[in-house]
């Protein structure tokens, strides 16, 4: 009996970008999983790009890192929180990745002389790395979430695809449009002709979807329903209504309550062999129930776009707060604190920092906005806050123990001030003729890595074993010539990569909770399982 091939469901965006195709994705993969399938997640990205790691967060948002070391898009994150699993490199494609490969392919004479055209070939290459991405994951179900709209000239080809694969196979293929229902203030009434729009914009690249995912401020109407169903040609049963909630991880709850995971069974000629959302549904309402809060500022730098702030510089770093914070049935309130402001401005730090229960300083690259992270580190060592610095965070901590705890008031890390004469954050070994060279893209130490925990440690206390595996995402590290001294002065290394040596975890004897990481604990906690790091620091945030 032949081996039975994994459905595919392309997820579509119509009227504009932002409305959560990566959400309504991850959703959809999460109840099929709650339904007793094997299911994994694609991400396509339409930019020319390879991968994302070139990418500025503050027009792309954050780089989420893959335990093989994929720097992807930041929904790659949202699949793993999801579907509390892991997602691979080979799920994600970019138009650079899936283009390169069909260059190097014809240079290679992979084509046999073929004239190599946009169509059929790029479209062939993309269909073949979605169908080895459901083999290497064993799915039953691959949601491909394609990046853009509707109507757009940079995803045709990946429509292209997704219709010749239809073609070929019909029960196989099944499309959704999440499109985006205005409600103009002056007018007062929810408005379907944009995603009329869509549909009609999807209809000429081929494609005719099977669901429409209604986003909107409010749930949709009967009326509405009923319009959108006769002109986009898709049975009222198979719209769906996504109002705005207060939670993402409502979405999956609010979908099933639609009808949507059955209705896709019963599309496919398939039925439920479990159904169980006990376990997220209580996440749900932990969070939801939530009163007290606890307060963590972040100090960064990846937040101005304009008049606008992108918390989705730091997308993992906030969904890690929030996991920890409901597990202790505490409600976050995370506070967006300017570095760069802090430089100028002492006593503006001071009565920001000292309403906080928590401080924390993500990861970052350049000198924007370095000493005013180094004096929000300082004030957390010297009054006794609970501080959490996440690889650049890490650095600044080391930096500012040496400065004004050792004495070495020139203490810097060399991707600042390559003259330092106290370089205690270096270039790591092999990264400087990269550096030099502009070999950048997927070029730092990338994914996961071992890591050896000191015992009777904060960090000991918090995972509960002896090793365990991190995500990594960067080009410097600690300078081991500094270790005698700082570990005299109380700054420990906790955790170290047993085969290189490198320092992963630092922590300061006697105050209640001041860790850093050279790695990113943020990439693999999840809202059924928060990071041990992330739980203890919000437990110390509490405590304070």
């Amino acid at each position: 009996m032949p081996k039975a091939q994994a459905r595919f469901i392309f997820v579509i965006g119509g009227v504009m970008s932002g409305i959560g195709k990566g959400i309504a994705t991850a959703s959809i993969a999460r109840i099929l999983k709650s339904k007793g399938f094997r299911v994994t997640c694609v991400k396509i990205d339409p930019y020319l790009n390879v991968d994302a790691g070139t990418m500025n967060p503050v027009e792309h948002g954050e780089v989420f890192v893959t335990e093989d070391g994929m720097e992807t898009d930041q929904d790659v994150g949202n699949y793993e929180r999801f579907l509390n699993e892991n997602i691979y490199a080979g799920n994600y494609l970019t138009s650079g990745s899936v283009y390169l490969s069909v260059i190097e392919r014809e240079r290679a004479l992979g084509y046999r002389g073929a004239c190599v055209q946009p169509v059929p070939h790029v479209p062939e290459e993309i269909i073949r790395r979605l169908e080895r991405a459901a083999t290497q994951a064993k799915a039953e179900f691959v949601l491909v979430e394609v990046g853009g709209t509707a109507g757009e000239y940079e995803n045709l080809l990946f429509l292209e695809a997704a219709r010749m694969m239809h073609l070929k196979d019909p029960a196989r293929v099944l499309f959704v449009l999440l499109s985006y229902l205005p409600i103009p203030v002056k007018i007062g009434e929810m408005k379907t002709k944009p995603t009329q729009h869509a549909a009609r914009a999807l209809n000429s690249a081929g494609v005719q979807p099977d669901f429409i995912i209604a986003r909107a401020a409010v749930p949709l109407d009967a009326p509405r329903k009923r319009k959108l169903s006769i002109f986009c040609n898709v049975r009222e049963e198979d719209i769906i209504s996504a109002p705005d909630v207060n939670n993402i991880y409502e979405v999956p709850l609010n979908f099933e309550k639609e009808g949507l995971g059955d209705r896709i069974l019963k599309k496919c000629g398939l039925k439920s062999r479990a159904r169980d959302m006990k376990d997220w549904a209580a996440m749900v309402r932990r969070a939801s129930s939530a009163k007290k809060e606890v307060k963590i500022g972040i100090v960064g730098k990846y937040f101005g776009t304009g008049k606008f702030i992108l918390s989705d510089s730091y997308i993992s770093v906030i969904e890690a707060i929030k996991h920890a914070a409901w597990h202790w049935g505490q409600k976050p309130q995370i506070l967006w604190l300017d570095a760069e402001a802090y430089e100028k401005d002492s006593h503006r730090m001071e009565e920001e920092l000292s309403s906080l229960d928590g401080i924390l300083v993500p990861g970052g690259f350049g000198k924007r906005g370095v000493e005013g992270k180094i004096k929000a580190v300082e004030y957390a060592r010297t009054h006794a806050k609970p501080y959490l610095g996440l690889c650049y965070g890490m650095h600044m901590m080391t930096i500012e123990f040496a400065r004004n705890v050792l004495g070495m008031q020139d203490a810097n890390t060399t991707e600042v001030d390559p003259k330092t004469t106290h370089p205690v954050i270096d270039v790591m070994a092999g990264q400087k003729e990269k550096i030099f060279t502009k070999n950048m893209g997927g070029t730092m130490r990338l994914g996961a890595y071992r890591c050896r925990i000191e015992p009777h440690t904060i960090a000991a206390g918090a995972y509960g074993v002896r090793e365990v595996k991190e995500r990594h995402r960067h080009r410097y590290e600690f300078n081991d010539e500094f270790k005698a001294p700082m570990a005299a002065g109380g700054m420990i290394i906790s955790g170290t990569n047993p085969e290189s040596g490198l320092a992963e975890i630092m922590e300061l004897k006697g105050h209640p909770f001041f860790v850093g990481t050279q790695f990113h604990p943020e990439f693999t906690s999840r809202p059924l399982s928060p990071h041990p790091l992330f739980r203890e620091f919000i437990r110390a945030a509490i405590k304070e």
